[in-house]
């Protein structure tokens, strides 16, 4: 495998993109196939990567991962740059890829239909552990041009007064949401796997069953529907759509249209990219896209506030509820705050809960400083912790690099890997629920 990877490097860097390595039996890649740059750059020259369009990512120390194609590397060369290959985005498929049901692509990911399907088949056969709900509508289907209910399911053992909607509700609660970028594919398949988990081992699992005796856990499996469906329209050759469907402003093509949903909401908003065309574009105003106002409705919902107004106001020890907000990539878990480099009131308490979840899934715990290694405003963990109190972090499932890295990892690593070293973190957020602020 190691010449492989080398021969993948060779062809890559010098320009030809050959399908059978990119992409093994994924069928034709697009003509200008994205892969990842590794670029040298400062902190300030990556932010001015990001402020001039490029889609940047996460590095190692001293750069940073720009995706794209041969066109993407040229304007970086004629920037100043050195653009080295470091991975590939599309990973190899199997051969039954091709046989794959019509719910499924890229190996057997699956469609926003599929998990509208899913949410109503658990909600049908446990109803009396779960209640499905609508919670909002996509940017497109507030505009007339198709899309989706946004959707949430509220999973526990029903008693009076449980999963509706009510912040004084008897239990404590964990609040899971995925695919708010709608490429970091195996964050929605963790989300249905916590689900089944939940709602078929209630009968047989000890676990599972003290979980929903005692805690009332809600999940928004795919918080970005416009988004997931234009991922999944590229097949086996998924595309690279991390934003909402907003093409309102702009004039963006391709895959550069929409909001980041993760940059647009409430609290703190305003730091980010003003470019419509950019990755990171925060939006016309805060919360000015409907499935941001979604979450942040169910959130204010489920949740009493429990902090105050200051920025060094800190959760009281006695706050209740969690929040895991699941993206890709990077192996890291990340406390808030997000818009600033000072530590939240409540550092040590997050550290603290940081290292129980780390110990399922080995991941980096810090700030974003300490992580990712930049700043992020308008986003929904900054949100339910700086708003209500909630204890909430980020999870970034899987690594920057192999087949199990990177947006688009083989289909397979799902339950080889990320499953498997996430079901622990989950299970001790949902323990935590009650009094996370006193792990």
């Amino acid at each position: 495998m190691a010449s492989r990877s080398l021969s993948r490097l060779a062809l890559a860097a010098s320009g030809v993109l050959l399908t059978s390595l990119l992409g093994g039996t994924a069928g034709a890649q697009p003509a200008d196939t994205p892969v990842f740059w590794r670029v040298p750059a400062t902190a300030a020259q990556a932010h001015a990567l990001t402020a001039a369009g490029f889609d940047v990512e996460e590095g190692d120390a001293g750069s940073v991962h720009v995706v794209g194609g041969q066109a993407v590397a040229a304007k970086l060369r004629a920037l100043g740059y050195r653009p080295a290959f470091f991975d590939t985005v599309y990973k190899e498929l199997p051969a039954r890829a091709e046989s794959l049901a019509a719910d499924t692509f890229y190996g057997g990911y699956r469609t926003v239909t599929a998990h509208e399907n899913h949410l109503a088949a658990v909600a049908s056969a446990h109803p009396d552990l779960a209640t499905k709900y609508t919670i909002g509508q996509s940017w497109k289907k507030t505009k007339g041009q198709g899309g989706h209910d946004v959707q949430a399911i509220c999973l526990t053992k029903k008693q009076t007064g449980d999963c509706t909607l009510s912040t004084t509700s008897k239990k404590p609660k964990f609040f899971l949401m995925a695919q708010i970028h709608a490429r970091e594919l195996s964050t929605g398949e963790l989300a249905w796997r916590w689900i089944d988990y939940l709602a078929d081992g209630y009968a047989t699992d000890a676990t599972a069953k003290s979980i929903l005796d005692t805690t009332e856990v809600w999940v928004v499996p795919i918080a970005n529907p416009d988004g997931v469906d234009i991922v999944a329209s590229g097949g086996n050759s998924p595309k690279l759509q991390r934003k909402n469907a907003d093409n309102a402003r702009g004039g963006c093509t391709g895959t550069n249209i929409g909001v980041d949903l993760n940059r647009n909401s409430t609290f703190k908003w305003g730091g980010d990219s003003n470019s419509a065309c950019a990755e990171t574009y925060q939006g016309v105003s805060a919360g000015s896209e409907p499935e941001v106002q979604a979450l942040e409705k169910l959130a204010r919902a489920i949740f009493p506030d429990q902090r105050g107004t200051g920025n060094d106001d800190p959760a009281p020890a006695t706050a209740q509820g969690t929040m895991i907000t699941l993206h890709s990539y990077g192996n890291d878990i990340i406390i808030p705050w997000g818009f600033t480099q000072a530590t939240a009131p409540n550092d040590a308490q997050y550290r603290r809960l940081g290292a129980k979840y780390a110990a399922s899934n080995g991941y980096l715990v810090g700030t974003n400083e300490e992580t990712v290694g930049y700043d992020t405003t308008g986003t929904t963990d900054d949100f339910t912790y700086g708003e209500l109190g909630v204890a909430s972090v980020t999870f970034e499932v899987g690594g920057s690099s192999g087949t199990c890295g990177g947006f688009l990892p083989r289909y397979t690593c799902v339950d080889s890997t990320f499953w498997p070293k996430n079901k622990g973190a989950l299970i001790t957020a949902a323990k935590a629920a009650a009094a996370p602020y006193q792990q």
